[in-house]
């Protein structure tokens, strides 16, 4: 695996997605949760994603309970949270693991020296965000506090 849209994960519905499909397009991967103090972030998460989803941008957000709890709910809940509190409209994916032991195969890649070199390291905590070109690789890492409008720029210079 040389990429990280190589995997296939579930989606928040329970289908199997191969991440392949978002191939030529830009990515934005999200580690999100509803409980969190950076959690409206789904807001602006949502504006840039309406704003250049036309233009080949595509925001995958990925649910983890990992830090202190702050995504307790069941897919069902997440889904639902988000889409009547911040009409999300990009698409979630099943809860994951993003650090520890249990740590899902697409964030293991995200988070490994040897296959996301640059960009590696521990998630540091909910809406850590990963730039992904249309060729497939990871161009950034921001940090859970960046908000989307401070990266929107750079994002756009990518489309």
């Amino acid at each position: 695996m040389n990429e990280p849209l190589n995997f296939t994960v579930k989606s928040i519905e329970g289908k199997e997605i191969n991440l392949n499909s978002y191939k030529g397009k830009t990515v934005l991967i999200v580690n999100v949760a509803s409980k969190c103090g950076l959690t409206p972030q789904y807001e602006g998460l949502e504006s840039i994603y309406k704003k250049f989803n036309s233009k080949g941008f595509e925001i995958l957000g990925f649910p983890s309970n990992d830090f202190m709890g702050q995504e307790p709910g069941t897919e069902e809940e997440i889904q639902n949270f988000c889409s009547t509190k911040y009409n999300v409209t990009f698409p979630l994916f099943s809860k994951v693991k993003v650090k520890g032991d249990e740590k899902s195969e697409l964030y293991k890649y995200l988070t490994s020296k040897e296959t996301n070199s640059g960009f590696e390291g521990e998630i540091e905590w909910n809406f850590q965000k990963f730039l992904v070109d249309k060729n497939g690789k990871v161009v950034k890492r921001y940090s859970p506090k960046s908000t989307p409008s401070e990266i929107e720029k750079e994002i756009e210079s990518f489309l």
